[in-house]
């Protein structure tokens, strides 16, 4: 709202002007929950985003993608910009990547495509990109039941992390993924293979302080906002102070800036550098890790994390001050802009 004072006759006048909303078109898509699989992350809140996108943009609309005919319908009404969490469709069997079906007919997305979505979700072919590029990782190899039958066959000593290979469920991540003895590795293993139905990445196990690095991007990739948390878990079960299943889900994890500029430096360029190296685009979440002699390392992307009031959001409040609402916009706006510079 604009508030104008003009002078008339030696009295004052105010003349309010109506606010007035963006001349774009905004397209929130969804899908039938029948149809949502964990991997294709369609956890918006509708109403809230189009409740923030409605004050602000001429047109937002919401449409729910049940079949390739609404997808075909979805691209006919041309918005200016979809805002949504889904990865791809299976329709008739055949997987359809949504952010690249969108850029072949030219339309705005806040999302990575998929080269970069299979880099980050395979986290062995992550750590190799990012190895090339000369940015720390922890040692690692994969492996399943049976493939590495006794400890001198391990190619990297205990104590050691053990996750999914291409899984991203945070229940995954428990006290016994932080292994010392080979039974419990060999314990570890064959569980991911039997309940996750993957292979096991295995690596070095970082002990020391851990990061997380949200990042927004206009679309000329001109502009990189960079923020950087430190978050400190309490100890698990085991003593062990990792961000596991039974961490998250009670919110025992403090998130908190990092006030020292040469760790803020160097953790967001880990994440910049990684970002890029694995292809992101618009919105993204690098975790970094430490080990116990002070060496930052990568520890794994998320080019479509949560947008609930988890990390990603935290990340905005604790460096920028940011509501959930502004945030919201910010990520709308770099993606109807252009871009001119790298912040940190």
């Amino acid at each position: 709202m604009i508030i104008q004072n003009n002078t008339l006759s030696n009295q004052e006048v105010f003349i309010i002007k109506p606010f007035s909303k963006i001349n774009k078109y905004i397209e929130i898509v969804t899908t039938p929950n029948s149809l949502t699989k964990t991997d294709m992350k369609d956890d918006l809140n509708v109403e809230l985003i189009l409740e923030i996108l409605s004050k602000n943009y001429e047109k937002v609309l919401v449409t729910t993608i049940k079949n390739e005919d609404d997808l075909k319908t979805l691209i006919s009404k041309k918005p200016d910009l979809v805002f949504s969490r889904i990865k791809y469709f299976n329709f008739k069997k055949e997987k359809i990547w949504f952010s690249d079906y969108l850029k072949k007919h030219n339309i705005d997305y806040i999302s990575s495509n998929k080269n970069a979505f299979e880099n980050e979700y395979d986290k062995n072919l992550a750590k190799q990109i990012v190895q090339k590029e000369n940015i720390n990782t922890a040692n690692f190899f994969t492996t399943q039941p049976n493939e590495h039958e006794i400890e001198s066959l391990l190619p990297v000593t205990f104590p050691l992390f053990l996750k999914p290979e291409k899984k991203n469920n945070p229940e995954d991540i428990n006290a016994q993924s932080v292994v010392f003895d080979f039974k419990k590795y060999q314990a570890k293993v064959l569980d991911i293979y039997n309940n996750q139905k993957s292979r096991t990445l295995v690596e070095n196990y970082l002990s020391g302080k851990e990061y997380s690095v949200s990042i927004l991007e206009n679309k000329s990739k001109n502009i990189l906002m960079i923020l950087p948390v430190e978050i400190i878990a309490c100890k698990n079960k085991n003593g062990h102070k990792i961000l596991d299943f039974d961490a998250r889900k009670s919110n025992l994890e403090e998130i908190i800036a990092i006030t020292d500029k040469k760790i803020r430096k160097e953790v967001s360029s880990i994440a910049i550098n990684s970002f890029r190296a694995l292809g992101g685009k618009s919105i993204g979440k690098i975790d970094i890790k430490m080990s116990f002699n002070g060496i930052f390392h990568f520890l794994a992307a998320d080019f479509m994390p949560s947008l609930d009031e988890s990390y990603f959001y935290k990340a905005f409040f604790i460096n920028e001050n940011m509501s959930y609402e502004e945030m919201i916009l910010k990520i709308v706006d770099t993606n109807l802009s252009t871009p001119k510079e790298i912040e940190f």
